[in-house]
């Protein structure tokens, strides 16, 4: 099975690297100046820079994947235990204020609220007399990896090409000029690190070296150190304490190795020294072709499995900003595609396997104070930077998340231990390198208890594309753990006899209702959480045979959860009173968790909660901050509704300022909240790849939410539960006019298309009864409490139809329209 997978992951990668080139690049006329949202950045996982494209004073600002501030800590609240008592009867007494006032004088809330993610340095390069230049150009590459400034000045064409090699492990600059002998420059650190020292060295050497802050209380204790050599071709190399001074060279190839001490999240044991040094050593003996060769071959790897193409505008040669600031008001196609495109690049460059997951900027950041520490939310954000993972072929770059949920599994332990009395393991709603588990922030925003359940149905997804048992095997006692903290947590709601977590939060909102207090018990998110992860790790345990009194405790206690409610309103209740403002746009719509990333609300299967959240999504409206109509994507998408969720693309893809109150995009499409997160554009990348392809509710649906802008296109490579590969998908005039796919697993494939196909290889019939197919099973919520006076409309979803087709393990089927 591990031998298809992998057969058909480097098929994929041998798909011809010219994939639409010219539509691959962002690209501009002027350089970044001083605006780092302008800059581009290139990544491997480990090393992140943004690079400006300034001609007289070049900047390449630095980051490195471990470079926290403090070190090992813990940040639990051991008198949490004792005030929950009185803390769930005032909320059960609807005295919710009450109960975070007690919480407030009972847990001071004095440790620290996560560390921070750390830039190391900006790589300067001072160029003299090029202040006069024409022909100016810089672009990034997103099919390659590399960064590329091009211009002219004194009738002499200069070249600078950036990029961070994957298998290599440094970034590497190269300087060519037209005419030789023409590269004249000096390179020197910045830093707005405090204990960093620099130095420049004979031998050809920028040094930078240091230790991250003190943050909160908690000592900073990671070493890092940097190092720089220039190679050149003719000219020389000198220098002076703090800067290298290269003169009169025809090429210039700078090398830039950074490392630090960090071995994991409790041993700060390595050398620094000794690991850049090594990784700088090695990329010197290849030499600059191999390196740009093996580069480009490894980011291909994952790069080009996904092709897509949804047709090209006269917008198509006009540079990225323009684009951007046209692109509300015309249909430009193409450049949803290289958004599309440009959420893959960005989690190739910014999660690798080994390393650290992407964080709230990814693998980039220029402020020794990032906004939120730069360190991982987990009441969506988090969880969002992963969601194109695996539908979008780049299984390999959910590995750092996974391996973060299997560390705070271990962490969690402790926290549910000693604030809540509670086996198993939890986390709150933020964590960092150190894979803190403690409430951050105060009582609003910190008291929500679902980050292991959110976080373990990522292991299981993980699971439902690969169907490596072995792997579910693995990762099996995290799923229980995170389980088993909420049999020990829930209490029973005395009015309804309901199983609900109290305290719970519906995250960062609250109503009026309830006193300016986010408390309650039984929110609809918290019990949305509950009853996901009871429900994969009874499915897990089944597909183990492990079969135990575990489970049927978790069966009889999924059984006893709150039912979901709509309200007078006709909406999804936030809460299990029904108190929500049809006037409330909050960015915040935790409860359509059931929705997406969820697959619990349904248009075929709970028709009166699909109309109630589509309520709920219009009450909310639109515009909101990037990250938010990120989400809306996918909502829109999967309430079947492809205009909608174009029309929040074009919304989300708007140069910010453009939305009043709301967020958008910088002008090198990073996400803005504002200020930026990368998480919009991973979830708009995912909201796209919803609108294309689902298989989240029983079946492989094909074109669930079309929009009329992209009548006709094609996409290629992407991956669905079940180990199915949509190797080619084309369409026309709204209509499926040829699918293939490959079945890496075997079993029933049940497809949900918009017209009629026939199949080419294979018996494709009707479809009938349940799929039996175990990675399309479905858990069915209670029926949903509706108030008698909701005005419920249900609205019946387009017509489709319904397919099976028994497929073999390694096969590939090819259908046609009619």
């Amino acid at each position: 099975m591990k031998r298809l997978l992998c057969t058909a992951l480097l098929g994929m990668a041998t798909i011809a690297h010219a994939q639409q080139d010219k539509y691959l690049k962002l690209w501009y006329r002027q350089p970044a100046g001083t605006r780092w949202e302008s800059a581009l950045p290139v990544g491997n996982g480990r090393l992140g820079a943004m690079v400006y494209g300034n001609v007289e004073l070049e900047n390449i600002q630095l980051n490195e994947h471990t470079v926290w501030s403090g070190s090992p800590n813990r940040n639990d609240y051991p008198e949490m235990l004792a005030a929950l008592p009185e803390a769930r009867k005032l909320i059960f007494e609807g005295k919710q204020a009450e109960a975070q006032k007690l919480l407030e004088r009972s847990v001071r809330f004095s440790k620290s609220s996560g560390q921070m993610f750390e830039p190391v340095s900006s790589l300067r390069l001072a160029f003299e007399g090029q202040d006069n230049y024409t022909d100016y150009r810089r672009e990034l590459d997103i099919s390659r990896g590399i960064a590329t400034t091009t211009y002219v000045a004194g009738g002499i064409r200069y070249t600078r090409e950036v990029f961070a090699s994957l298998p290599d492990r440094v970034i590497v600059v190269r300087l060519t000029a037209s005419s030789p002998g023409s590269l004249s420059f000096r390179a020197y650190y910045t830093t707005p690190e405090k204990n960093a020292e620099r130095k420049a060295t004979a031998g050809g050497e920028l040094v930078i070296a240091g230790t991250t802050m003190d943050h909160e209380g908690v000592k900073g204790m990671v070493r890092y150190e940097g190092i720089t050599r220039v190679r050149v071709e003719g000219g020389t190399v000198g220098n002076n304490d703090t800067a290298l001074v290269v003169s009169g060279a025809s090429v210039a190839t700078i090398y830039i190795s950074i490392a630090t001490n960090f071995v994991n999240y409790h041993d700060l044991n390595g050398d620094a020294h000794h690991l850049a040094e090594g990784y700088l050593t090695r990329a010197l003996s290849k030499g600059f072709p191999a390196i740009e060769k093996d580069h480009v071959v490894a980011f291909g790897r994952y790069f080009d499995r996904v092709q897509l193409d949804l047709g090209n505008s006269d917008n198509d040669s006009l540079p990225t900003d323009e684009r951007l600031q046209q692109f509300r008001n015309v249909n430009d196609p193409s450049f949803v595609a290289l958004y599309y495109q440009y959420g893959r690049y960005l989690l190739i460059s910014s999660s690798q396997p080994g390393g650290q997951p992407a964080n709230l900027q990814g693998i980039w950041n220029d402020k020794l104070f990032p906004p939120w520490d730069s360190k991982y939310t987990l009441n969506i954000n988090a969880e969002m930077n992963y969601w194109p993972a695996e539908k979008t072929n780049l299984t390999e770059m959910h590995e750092p998340f996974l391996q973060m949920v299997k560390d705070l599994s271990v962490t969690g332990r402790e926290t549910a231990r000693i604030m809540y009395g509670a086996r198993g393991w939890m986390a709150h709603h933020n964590t960092d390198i150190w894979r803190s588990t403690g409430p951050v922030d105060g009582v609003f925003w910190g008291i929500w208890s679902d980050g292991g359940a959110w976080m373990s149905q990522h292991l299981w997804e993980h699971y439902l594309y690969n169907g490596d048992k072995a792997y579910l095997a693995s990762v099996y006692p995290v799923i229980k753990g995170a389980a088993m903290f909420y049999v020990d947590d829930l209490v029973e709601d005395p009015g309804n006899h309901w199983r609900v977590i109290n305290p719970g939060t519906s995250p960062e909102n609250a109503p009026k209702a309830h006193g300016g207090s986010s408390l309650d018990a039984g929110t609809t998110m918290d019990n949305q959480m509950v009853f996901d992860i009871f429900s994969t790790a009874i499915r897990a345990a089944e597909v183990l045979h492990r079969h135990d009194a575990f489970i049927d405790t978790l069966r009889m206690l999924r059984g006893k959860l709150p039912p979901m409610h709509v309200g007078k309103f006709g909406q999804l209740q936030e809460w299990l009173e029904d108190v929500d403002d049809p006037n409330d746009h909050h960015r915040h719509i935790s409860h359509l968790y059931g929705l997406f990333p969820s697959n619990q609300i349904s248009p075929y299967r709970t028709p009166e909660l699909y109309t109630a959240a589509r309520n709920t999504l219009i009450q909310r409206g639109d515009v909101s901050t990037g990250w938010s109509m990120g989400w809306k994507v996918n909502w829109w998408a999967r309430m079947l509704d492809g205009n909608h969720a174009y029309k929040l693309i074009q919304t989300q893809l708007s140069p910010l300022g453009t939305n009043p109150e709301g967020g958008g995009t910088y002008t090198n499409l990073f996400d803005a909240h504002p200020p930026f997160q990368i998480d919009g554009n991973f979830g708009c990348t995912s909201g796209i790849t919803e609108m294309l392809m689902q298989s989240a509710d029983g079946s492989l649906f094909l074109l669930p939410a079309l929009p009329d802008a992209w009548p006709a296109g094609s996409i290629r490579g992407l991956r669905a539960r079940g180990g199915f590969e949509i190797e080619d998908m084309e369409w026309k005039d709204g209509r499926l006019t040829k699918v293939v796919i490959r079945s890496l697993l075997g079993g029933n494939l049940r497809l949900r298309v918009p017209n009629e196909l026939r199949s080419a290889g294979g018996s494709l019939t009707p479809a009938s009864g349940i799929n039996r197919n175990p990675f399309y099973q479905t858990e069915e919520t209670s029926a949903p409490v509706i108030s008698p006076e909701a005005k419920l409309s249900v609205t019946a979803p387009k017509p489709t139809l319904l397919y099976d087709l028994p497929t073999t393990i390694g096969k590939v089927y090819t259908l046609t329209n009619r």
